[in-house]
């Protein structure tokens, strides 16, 4: 196996926070940006939600990164999404061009760390191939 690209990105909580809660876009952002199930999740931890809605934020820019793309053609928001099963380790699922363009690349697998902090979340994505 070899790597096609890294990726990292930095997010500060307090800004997903005030975007995720701006009472004209506050809903928008939360529907263009994460998945149901990413909703889902991040409501569910409750205290935490903030922390956890910005690192899947970082997650999916880091992800575009490792992928050499930006938000646009080749991934949206919505194609990077974030899962994490009970008792497992966060991963990457693609969907939609962000998928059909990692296949160009022979990307096989996603790498995916995460870790917050309440001011900061941070992710690294390797993509593999």
């Amino acid at each position: 196996m070899r790597i096609i690209g890294t990726g990292v990105d930095v997010a500060e909580v307090a800004r997903v926070r005030a975007a995720l809660e701006h009472a004209r876009t506050g809903a928008r952002f939360r529907a263009r940006v994460f998945t149901a199930g990413e909703q889902a999740y991040c409501d569910a931890r409750g205290r935490g939600r903030w922390e956890s809605y910005a690192a899947r934020f970082a997650a999916k820019e880091a992800t575009m990164k490792a992928l050499g793309v930006g938000w646009g053609r080749h991934a949206s928001w919505l194609e990077i999404e974030v899962v994490r099963e009970r008792g497992r380790r966060p991963e990457i699922v693609l969907g939609g061009s962000a998928a059909a363009y990692a296949a160009t690349l022979a990307a096989t697998r996603l790498h995916l760390a995460l870790t917050h902090t309440a001011e900061i979340a941070v992710a690294q994505v390797i993509a593999e191939g």
